[in-house]
């Protein structure tokens, strides 16, 4: 390293640890936003870059749009100068560190879709000047930041670890989790060479409590995937203990409350109506689809993804059952009201939600379906059910719950009168076991 690059680098790791390292985060959605005030938190001057101008403005005007982050902590941060957000991508020169949390979805063939990662290092690439760190928390296979993003940013002619440090640290975000937050959740973080690794480590030291390095930003990337293989493999071991033993008459919620117990040697995981959110659903054929470049299978992984996949229809078919059983009415001609839009509770966030599949499964079966969430009073436009935009939330009333033959349980979110529920229902198909939980079974109650 010259004495002019050496001195960039020297630079960088003082402005850091006098938290005056100037800090760009790239999308300002579940991941980016609170990482962006967590670390306007920590003292560091922050702008956040979006492509979406209303987001923007209303940023601007300290007006919060992610529970995660509240609007008297935005707007403070505002008015002090430590957070600013902007559409201008142009102002990526003026920072020191660059990260990335972008959106890593799939492709209709389940194949990763980097496109967002690849346009915005392109963008990125433009602004790239020497000194510059860049760090990616958007989720992937291993391999994306060496493989990716490095050569795109090397098209400049600046090098890796030589004019500017490239670094992976994966996001560890829990909608609706008060527990944690960013500054308190761990953070694995590697980088592109020693010198990388260094400054990736002091700036997340500046931000939270724990930082934890490992030797290569493939590793890094390694970890998050395996993070959320583990709950969908477990997951979907419930949910197939769940058919099975619910075909003996057994109920896995009970089962599950006894096993867990057992102080060694268990963790308890839960059933529900299938796989939401951003991760768990998704980044598990990140690594089945990169383990296909070494002939290698995934059989352990894809199998999971099946049982986890098909856990609507399996809602969707007890619910049939029910209807016919205790109704005497076919699921063809009958309005089906579901509880909980979000993929977990207490979030609005809708996000590969079963909720959205549940709807569209009753209504390919001739029944109509309506949604009551609190969180959630109307479904935005998402990629995979555009049919469905628009749809508004039904208030929870005694008048609204008889007027439906049945009522699903998908989300069980605390803000629900689940008595009025229960004495007003004709039929509960009960998919988070809340009703067994709360003390409140009936005849009418139906696990699933």
């Amino acid at each position: 390293m010259d004495a002019s690059r050496s001195s960039a680098y020297d630079r960088l790791l003082n402005r850091i640890s006098a938290h005056t390292a100037h800090v760009g985060v790239i999308g300002l959605g579940y991941v980016g936003l609170p990482l962006a005030i967590a670390v306007a938190r920590a003292g560091f001057p922050v702008f956040g870059f979006d492509i979406e101008a209303q987001k923007v403005e209303s940023l601007n005007n300290g007006q919060s749009y992610i529970e995660a982050v509240t609007s008297t902590a935005l707007a403070g941060h505002v008015a002090s100068g430590r957070f600013r957000a902007t559409a201008d991508f142009a102002e990526l020169s003026t920072c020191d560190i660059i990260i990335i949390c972008v959106p890593t979805p799939l492709t209709k063939n389940r194949e990763p879709d980097l496109s967002f990662i690849r346009n915005t290092t392109g963008i990125i690439a433009k602004h790239l000047r020497l000194g510059h760190l860049v760090v990616l928390e958007s989720t992937t296979y291993p391999g994306t930041t060496d493989d990716v993003i490095k050569p795109i940013l090397e098209e400049t002619g600046l090098q890796s670890k030589i004019d500017f440090f490239l670094g992976f640290s994966p996001e560890r975000e829990d909608p609706g989790n008060r527990n944690f937050e960013v500054a308190t959740i761990p953070k694995v973080v590697a980088g592109d060479g020693i010198e990388a690794a260094t400054l990736v480590q002091a700036f997340y030291q500046g931000v939270v409590k724990t930082v934890v390095p490992v030797s290569s930003t493939a590793t890094a990337e390694a970890v998050k995937l395996t993070e959320n293989i583990f709950r969908s493999v477990n997951i979907a071991l419930v949910n197939e203990l769940k058919v099975v033993l619910g075909a003996m008459g057994i109920d896995i919620w009970e089962v599950v409350e006894a096993a867990k117990s057992k102080p060694f040697g268990y963790m308890p995981f839960y059933p529900g109506p299938g796989l939401g959110g951003h991760c768990v659903p998704i980044d598990p054929f990140y690594l089945t689809w990169k383990a296909r470049e070494y002939e290698l299978p995934t059989r352990f992984i894809e199998l999971a993804a099946e049982i986890n996949t098909a856990m609507p229809r399996h809602v969707v078919d007890e619910l049939a059952k029910a209807l016919d059983r205790r109704c005497g009415k076919a699921l063809s001609r009958s309005r089906i009201l579901i509880i909980g839009l979000a993929y977990k509770k207490n979030v609005p966030d809708i996000r590969e939600s079963p909720s959205l599949r549940l709807i569209e499964l009753i209504e390919e079966w001739g029944g109509k379906a309506e949604f009551h969430d609190p969180h959630v009073p109307e479904i935005p436009t998402t990629r995979e059910h555009m049919a469905l935009r628009g749809r508004r939330s039904l208030e929870l009333t005694e008048a609204v719950v008889n007027d439906f033959d049945a009522v699903v349980v998908a989300t069980d979110h605390d803000a629900i009168d689940y008595k009025a529920v229960a004495d007003h229902a004709l039929l509960i198909v009960d998919t988070r076991n809340v009703f067994g939980r709360l003390g409140l079974l009936r005849e009418t109650v139906v696990k699933a």
